[in-house]
């Protein structure tokens, strides 16, 4: 086992085993790369003022003072490989380069609480998946009959659609109720008004680390060499105008308002000890998504809802959320994806679709085969008929004015811990 010499709580999601990379600021200065450990925020840029990185061949070190990571990771993965490595034995306990460097201590290493977290990547495109067979069944069953619950293509091809960029924010971001059309069954015409059912979306996302041209597409065999890491997604949603809007192009409106983001980025490379075989595909999927080995990965996924009369910290990272204050309301994993990350992007590249540095793909809400873990509120509540109590004695259908919504995901085995945080989002009235 690997010790570090500052201090990391057992408990800690960002163990010397993870490190993540993000983009922080404080103290008024400029987002710059960093990475995290235990209640550090650790500023790659003082590390590569200190020379820390000068043999790894990097040509252009400017990317460590840049205000989002895409051109660090267009180095590509040989490189940002030697960086993760070189920070892990730089804080690994023995090593004193940097614990005997006084000077830059002082400014690399930042309390956590102090630091404010940045898009850590400028996002060019975005695109959602619908990966999960139990969401998939499940919607089925709500909106179309039961014994065709999923539809004819599902089990052949990672349905997708492409998705609004611009709207994607980073962890903590409030986001306005929408506005929009919706039809209730028995009305004849639309009304115009604030969503009634804002719902949330527990997934996964994956940043891409490679670009491609206009025409090529990735095989299935080097699809994980161009994922550069997983993200937490929170794909918020507005049932009553989907169910108005989605025929016959699909999500618009009830879709592009925001979606929110974890802060760090967590390498596939920090995940290895966490892989596990995915599903039985029956039927076989066609040779371009079928890959041998082990690509899903075993993460747990926990939804805690806040009542909006609460006042509790949610920015840090690693807080703990009071049961007096929050309900977990899902507890879910990524290993119930059916469709795994590499299919996903072996699919989305196969038609010449090109992918540049910075993309996010998210993968679908992440639903389990019991009721405690679905991964939205429409499941979890049953379309409103189901109502959830909250610890204040109020109860949700869907979501309030002023709630907020925490997500955390982490995956254990062996003593070793790799989380990703919180993402948290609050759910602020419409606008005017």
């Amino acid at each position: 086992m690997v010790e570090a010499w500052i201090e990391i709580k057992p408990d800690s999601d960002f163990s010397i085993y993870n490190i993540p990379f993000g983009i922080y600021s404080s103290d008024g200065n400029e987002p710059r790369p960093a990475t995290r450990l235990g209640d550090k925020v650790v500023d790659l840029s003082v590390l590569a003022d200190f020379g820390y990185f000068d043999d790894l061949d990097i040509d252009d070190l400017t990317v460590f003072y840049r205000p989002y990571l895409n051109d660090l990771i267009d180095l590509g993965k040989p490189l940002t490989s030697k960086i993760r490595d070189r920070i892990i034995a730089l804080f690994t306990s023995g090593n004193d380069d940097l614990k005997g460097n006084t000077d830059a201590c002082e400014f690399a290493l930042i309390e956590a609480d102090r630091a404010t977290m940045h898009m850590p990547v400028k996002v060019g495109n975005y695109t959602d998946f619908y990966a999960s067979e139990q969401h998939a069944f499940n919607v089925g069953v709500m909106f179309r009959d039961p014994k065709n619950a999923l539809l004819p293509n599902w089990k052949h091809i990672p349905v997708g659609y492409h998705g609004r960029a611009s709207s994607i924010v980073i962890s903590g971001t409030p986001i306005h109720r929408p506005k929009g059309q919706t039809k209730a069954d028995d009305q004849e015409f639309p009304v115009f008004g604030p969503s009634k059912q804002v719902d949330f979306e527990l997934e996964m996302g994956f940043v891409i680390g490679k670009s491609t041209a206009l025409g090529d597409s990735v095989k299935i065999s080097d699809a994980e060499d161009y994922i550069f890491g997983l993200i937490l997604f929170n794909d918020l949603s507005a049932r009553d105008i989907q169910k108005w809007e989605y025929v016959p192009l699909g999500p618009f409106l009830s879709k592009n308002f925001g979606s929110v983001i974890s802060p760090w980025i967590v390498t596939l490379e920090a995940l290895e000890p966490f892989r596990i075989p995915g599903p039985v595909q029956i039927p076989e999927a066609l040779p371009y998504l079928q890959n041998n080995g082990n690509h899903h990965f075993e993460i747990n996924l926990e939804v805690h809802l806040i009542s909006g009369n609460s006042k509790i910290n949610t920015q840090n990272s690693n807080s703990r959320l009071k049961t007096q204050d929050s309900r977990l309301i899902s507890s879910s994993n990524s290993k119930y994806l059916y469709w795994n990350f590499a299919q996903m992007l072996a699919h989305h590249t196969v038609n010449g679709c090109n992918i540049e540095v910075g993309d996010i793909c998210a993968s679908g809400t992440i639903s389990g085969p019991d009721e405690g873990a679905f991964g939205s509120m429409l499941e979890l509540s049953w379309k409103g008929t189901k109502p959830i109590p909250m610890p204040d004695g109020s109860t949700r259908k869907f979501i309030d004015d002023n709630d907020t919504i925490v997500m955390k995901g982490y995956a254990e085995k062996d003593g070793i811990r790799i989380g990703f945080g919180n993402c948290s989002v609050r759910i602020l009235p419409s606008k005017e």
